[in-house]
């Protein structure tokens, strides 16, 4: 039986990444970007706020549905359904629309005239620090495809050693009995993890911490049953973690780093998931034609939304310098467009195949 809270979490946070992006271009938190317009405190405030949270939501979702898929397949289905999900999106998303990106980048950044096929040549040869902000190569966006498909392969060995050590067939040693209150040590686990294979800033060692503890935790019934009654309290406290991380930003840069700020965020992103989840199974857990859309769309959303959104800023950048006027038709044109190509792609039965369409 399908999560319907799980589902338009999902979708919602899918969604937000056109605001996310956006503002993204505006951030005045020292990053560059494939656009970059004028620094704009109020946007950027907004990123800091959801920042900590924001990946590992995905990841935390992953895992339960992780749970929820291997009680209806084997592992060669399992396996199968990565590659065909996860993997094949990746290499091809890579080839076919992350250069786009990258394309407009140079364009923008380095006064690049050549044609759209000699900067592809110059996508695979050109040094980068993979990020790809300013041209060459970068997987952009879609190293979410890639970690997951990771992870999703490492966890399984993981899961099996789990569940050959309770005898049960769903996620091992249930913390069914587990109290509200004890779930939040758990935030330890991602910060002892977060040294591992930290690539540019996103390891993935505390994204497969997250993703398990989608998997063996928040897959439980009972566990988003007391995550629902105690909402309340999981939000109040995710509200003042998210207060004190903003003001530490905006008033305390420079004062403080190392272990205690880890420690915070990982402390503030850790319970606001939780109280994501609580407050989702309350208010989310319904399904009609519009929520069933957004949930078979949202993978592909996923994939297409920044090359759209980064052509959609270079044109606008060419019209207006007004950032206003920038960000209304940045969003407007990148969401429109988004779900135009959408649309298209999954009406073509090998492009399905190619973005992970089912």
């Amino acid at each position: 039986m399908r999560k319907n809270y799980i589902d338009n979490l999902r979708s919602l946070f899918v969604l937000l990444l056109f605001v996310y992006h956006t503002f993204m271009i505006y951030n005045s938190f020292g990053e560059n970007f494939y656009i970059k317009g004028q620094e704009i405190l109020l946007t950027t405030g907004f990123m800091v706020a959801l920042w900590p949270w924001y990946m590992p939501l995905l990841f935390v979702l992953a895992g339960v549905s992780a749970a929820f898929a291997l009680e209806k397949r084997d592992t060669g289905q399992y396996v199968k359904e990565r590659v065909y999900r996860l993997l094949i999106p990746l290499l091809f998303g890579v080839l076919l629309l992350v250069p786009a990106q990258t394309f407009f980048a140079e364009r923008f950044h380095n006064g690049y005239g050549g044609g759209y096929w000699e900067q592809y040549a110059l996508f695979f040869t050109k040094p980068t620090d993979l990020t790809g902000y300013t041209g060459g190569f970068t997987p952009g966006h879609l190293w979410f495809l890639a970690y997951l498909f990771v992870i999703s392969l490492v966890a399984l060995p993981v899961i099996y050693l789990f569940r050959n050590l309770s005898g049960k067939k769903g996620p091992a040693l249930s913390p069914d009995k587990m109290p509200a209150l004890a779930l939040i040590p758990l935030f330890v686990l991602p910060l002892l993890f977060a040294p591992v294979l930290n690539i540019g800033g996103k390891s993935l060692g505390e994204y497969f911490a997250y993703f398990c503890l989608g998997y063996f935790v928040l897959s439980r019934e009972r566990i988003i049953d007391r995550l629902e009654k105690y909402r309340f309290f999981f939000s109040a406290f995710a509200l003042a973690g998210m207060i004190l991380y903003v003001a530490w930003w905006r008033y305390g840069r420079g004062y403080s780093s190392g272990l205690p700020l880890d420690c915070f965020e990982r402390l503030y992103a850790w319970v606001a998931i939780l109280a994501l989840l609580g407050m989702g199974k309350r208010h989310l857990n319904f399904k009609n034609r519009a929520t069933d859309y957004f949930s078979r769309a949202s993978f592909s959303v996923y994939i297409f939304h920044q090359t759209c959104l980064v052509a959609a800023a270079y044109m606008v950048f060419q019209i207006t310098g007004d950032a206003f006027i920038q960000i209304v038709f940045i969003m407007g044109i990148s969401i429109a467009s988004t779900f135009a190509v959408y649309e298209i792609i999954k009406r073509i039965p090998g492009l399905r195949l190619l973005f992970g369409i089912k």
